[in-house]
């Protein structure tokens, strides 16, 4: 029997369009205020971009990013995984677009979509890959344009979602027997779910098969993200905190143990009540959804990004990531970072 190989991330890539929302500019906007987006949601500004520029742009921006940091080109990959819920188009794959744009020849991939757990299943599905010897190099993508699915009347929603990009380089550890901080470098465990029933909650109707595209579904606005906000966030506190709980559980660990801990950034009260239930220290905590808002399948790589700014993330980390989705989608992975 092949022994699998542990799994790290070796590079870092992130990307956001230059452009500003403010809470200032929202409040032209719709009927809603900078102190009420403040205290429900936790999201000052965010990123969008400008007309004409897509998913794929911000991905291959995000590529190119973690490639330089790597020092390789785009031809050693193996793989490209994208994870979105904005693809450029339904088909091609965005994971085609970004192929061609990086020219990574004889590369393949495809994309995932999770919802805002999508990174965190994306990586798992690429680290397959490395772990079983199949490939030496995949490279996972966050991105989303969520400005495309956003109606900017809509002020339930419109405050909450930014765009942007993320992407991570995945390869087989070679200091697998442990290092000074205490374990093996790289990816440890992982833990996933999905609730169906949650379908109803977090969507949007249009476009797809059930309802193509018609004068009709534009009318109707079914083009947009549509939110039921008290459903996904009670769900989203019981979820993030129970998955929590049971990885470190099943790998002799409490939240005290973590030296970071990198949320989806959707709510600031979803990432305070997790932490306050696992019983995490403050400084390991990373927020940035003040400064980008939730970038779904981009959230995470960015918020590794800003840990990594302030001088967090550093090699021996022991990091947790965590996510909750529309779907509804779970997510969890426990890591070492590696560089």
């Amino acid at each position: 029997m092949t022994q699998l190989q542990r799994v790290k991330i070796s590079a870092l890539g992130t990307y956001v369009p230059p452009r500003l929302l403010t809470n200032a500019d929202l409040e032209k906007m719709v009927d809603t205020n900078n102190e009420w987006i403040m205290s429900r949601v936790g999201i000052r500004e965010r990123h969008l971009v400008d007309k004409g520029v897509a998913t794929s742009d911000l991905a291959t921006e995000a590529a190119k990013r973690a490639l330089a940091e790597r020092g390789i080109p785009a031809s050693d990959l193996d793989a490209i995984i994208v994870a979105t819920v904005t693809p450029d188009m339904l088909f091609p794959a965005t994971a085609c677009l970004v192929q061609h744009k990086l020219g990574a020849e004889k590369v393949w991939g495809f994309d995932l979509s999770a919802g805002c757990s999508q990174f965190v299943y994306a990586l798992q599905v690429g680290a397959q890959f490395v772990q079983t010897g199949a490939h030496k190099k995949v490279m996972v993508i966050g991105a989303d344009v969520m400005s495309s699915i956003i109606d900017y009347t809509d002020r339930a929603t419109c405050v909450i979602f930014g765009d942007g990009a993320g992407a991570v380089i995945l390869e087989a550890s070679d200091e697998a027997t442990g290092t000074s901080s205490g374990g093996a470098l790289g990816l440890i465990d992982f833990l996933h779910e999905v609730d169906g029933s949650g379908g109803v909650s977090l969507y949007m109707p249009g476009g797809g098969s059930l309802n193509p595209p018609s004068h009709e579904t534009v009318d109707k606005k079914m083009h947009y993200v549509h939110q039921d906000g008290a459903a996904v966030f009670k769900f989203a506190v019981r979820k993030m905190a129970e998955v929590c709980d049971e990885i470190l559980k099943r790998n002799g660990l409490s939240g005290s143990d973590i030296d970071l801990f990198i949320p989806h950034q959707a709510n600031l009260r979803i990432i305070n009540a997790t932490a306050d239930r696992l019983k995490m220290r403050p400084e390991s905590i990373v927020i940035n959804i003040d400064r980008y808002g939730n970038t779904t399948g981009a959230t995470i790589p960015l918020a590794m990004e800003t840990a990594r700014q302030e001088g967090k993330l550093k090699k021996g980390s022991l990091v947790l990531l965590a996510a909750v989705g529309a779907g509804f989608t779970v997510g969890a992975t426990l890591l070492r970072w590696a560089y």
